[in-house]
């Protein structure tokens, strides 16, 4: 029986092994003494080693930033990124512009912890820099964290929240990204309590506040696994090749696999395409294939802690949705929040996060006047394009900025 460590080096092993293998087997056939030869087989094997190669190099792998500027109007902007804080399980980043506009509207985007790199919301943060001053939760991948810094949970989380909210206000605009939506409302109550450091707006876009209005494949696996068996099949201690030795965690390559087989047969469709555009020579290195599997391949490792707490707390117990959530064992009320305008935005298609989850918040807002909720269903958008795609671009993100602009 292998231990905790031993089970996360051997992903990690396993991984290596087959990247290897991909580009031994892409050097190989990729000879051009089998050029010589009339048959399909060699730029086969050479193409399929070229593209699993790739997409092995990416997981694990943390994307840069890549936002050096940026085309407003007829003019372009520098943007440097710059730490505000840094914490032990997450820097709060600045986007800074050279564009000179005045009294631009103070944006936090609260970037999902869920497997994936803040950079996800990369395009989201490139969209609003002609219009806002961005700030982004840039969160650490767990397995480079020393067990010396402690426990991180939904709690924690809720924490930093309201450490970012206090130290970007006043007027400050929150837009949180799925995952985070349910702790937003939860840090923003803490605040509401004491009617301090409130945000001007909160926004939250495909998150799970209430996972049981819409149930999914996601809702449902976490309503039927048994903590104990989730605890044992997902987690486990991080190896000795890193910071973050011994800490618990849910490995990011777990998540990938995860994410994989909710849609198994369109990735190997994709992954099938890309392939035998390398075969065509029609491939290359910065096309949507690549561009798309390299952020959605990069994937990063929770605490074991913040991932059970979810699955338990949000999922399980419904506690935000319930209005049940506790901070260091003191009740947050929802119904504290009296003031803040709240725009609830989800997309048709999510098959992540449904229609009605995230909408949910508006009927649990009790003590908000209707004035002050907002809403808006895309009819053909999926769980990614309602913050990063098309949709977002042309339909959702001009609502937005109106929304924002109003307060």
């Amino acid at each position: 029986m292998l231990s905790p460590s031993q089970s996360y080096d051997l992903f990690e092993i396993n991984k290596n092994y087959y990247q290897w293998f991909a580009s031994t087997t892409k050097t190989f056939w990729s000879n051009p003494i089998f050029g010589l030869l009339p048959s399909p087989v060699p730029p086969a094997f050479a193409a399929w080693g070229k593209v699993t190669e790739h997409a092995l190099s990416r997981i694990s792998m943390k994307p840069d930033w890549n936002i050096s500027s940026y085309i407003s109007g007829d003019s372009e902007y520098h943007v440097n990124e710059k730490i505000i804080l840094n914490l032990p399980f997450c820097n709060l980043l600045k986007f800074e512009s050279t564009n000179p506009k005045p009294e631009k509207q103070k944006v936090l985007i609260v970037a999902p912890m869920s497997g994936h790199y803040a950079t996800l919301v990369r395009k989201t943060v490139i969209s609003l820099l002609p219009d806002c001053e961005v700030y982004v939760t840039d969160w650490k991948n767990a397995r480079d964290i020393p067990f010396s810094k402690g426990k991180f949970d939904i709690e924690d989380f809720t924490k930093y929240l309201i450490e970012f909210f206090k130290e970007l206000s006043p007027k400050l605009h929150v837009l949180a990204v799925c995952q985070p939506a349910p702790l937003a409302l939860a840090a923003t109550a803490f605040l509401a309590k004491n009617k301090k450091y409130l945000p001007s707006s909160l926004t939250l876009i495909g998150g799970p506040i209430d996972p049981n209005a819409n149930p999914t494949s996601v809702t449902d696996f976490g309503n039927k696994i048994q903590m104990d068996r989730l605890k044992n099949l997902m987690t486990m201690s991080v190896g000795v090749n890193y910071k973050g030795v011994g800490r618990m965690v849910y490995p990011g390559i777990i998540q990938i696999m995860s994410f994989l087989s909710m849609n198994l047969s369109n990735h190997q469709k994709a992954f099938n395409e890309q392939i035998i555009k390398e075969i065509n020579g029609c491939a290359s290195e910065f096309d949507r294939h690549n561009t798309f599997y390299d952020e959605y391949l990069a994937v990063m490792d929770m605490t074991a802690e913040f991932y059970l707490s979810t699955v338990d707390r949000i999922f399980k117990k419904r506690e935000i949705a319930q209005n049940e959530f506790t901070l260091d064992g003191h009740f947050l009320d929802l119904n504290d929040i009296k003031s803040v305008p709240t725009f609830v935005i989800e997309g048709k298609n999510d098959d992540i996060s449904a229609p009605g989850q995230c909408l949910a918040a508006l009927h649990i807002l009790k003590n908000l006047p209707e004035e002050l909720k907002f809403n808006y269903l895309h009819e053909n958008a999926g769980h990614y394009g309602i913050f990063s795609g098309k949709a977002w671009r042309k339909d959702i993100k001009p609502k937005y900025i109106d929304f924002i602009n109003k307060f």
